[in-house]
């Protein structure tokens, strides 16, 4: 990490830092003050979407139905398919609880990362001790993408939006398929949800 001065604050993205069984201990042994974000969205979503993203890459893969059950018959979930086993929020939650105190850590709704970006970002603000400075006004609703873009910055051309992999169309998946999904994850979200003591509102 670059060196951080006195009134600074160093950040970082990674997706794959929350999910990654290391992570935490090597985290906690760089700077155990560290603050950790964490954006979540409905598990099942994250999924489809998941898939999306991969089919685009890799136009022959199997359907989805195929890759997330183990057996369609009994409907039991294949959880070492990276797309479900991500979603399982609760027992990556207890990775990084043995290294971190709850308050250390912001969990982000993706859901409404898109339908109140000003809201969303004003709670990370407040975590990270920061005035807010980003607020409705500096986001728009872009039609096409289907999520809020930032307006275009002082000094800019044009206004910044999410890349082209994001808010691509989903595959049509059976609602069959997706509601075994949903039944699926229930009880490991009623646990996130008193983990973080935050109701994401995920079916």
């Amino acid at each position: 990490m670059p060196r951080t001065l006195d009134g600074q604050i160093t950040m970082e993205k990674t997706p794959s830092y929350f999910i990654t069984r290391e992570a935490p201990s090597r985290v906690f042994s760089m700077s155990r003050s560290t603050k950790l974000i964490v954006v979540v969205r409905d598990p099942v979503t994250r999924a489809v979407s998941d898939y999306t993203q991969t089919l685009t890459k890799n136009p022959g893969l199997p359907s989805f139905q195929n890759l997330v059950f183990k057996n369609s018959t009994t409907g039991l979930i294949d959880t070492s398919w990276s797309a479900v086993r991500i979603g399982i929020y609760s027992k990556h939650l207890e990775n990084w609880l043995r290294y971190f105190p709850l308050a250390q850590l912001l969990f982000v709704s993706g859901e409404k990362l898109v339908t109140d970006p000003a809201g969303e970002m004003g709670r990370v603000q407040d975590f990270l001790g920061l005035k807010r400075v980003v607020t409705n006004k500096h986001f728009y609703f872009n039609q096409t993408k289907g999520f809020p873009c930032l307006k275009k910055p002082e000094g800019s051309s044009r206004p910044r939006c999410l890349g082209k992999t994001k808010g691509r169309p989903h595959p049509h998946i059976p609602q069959e398929v997706l509601r075994r999904l949903r039944d699926f994850y229930r009880p490991f979200n009623m646990k996130f949800y008193q983990m973080t003591g935050q109701d994401f509102g995920w079916d």
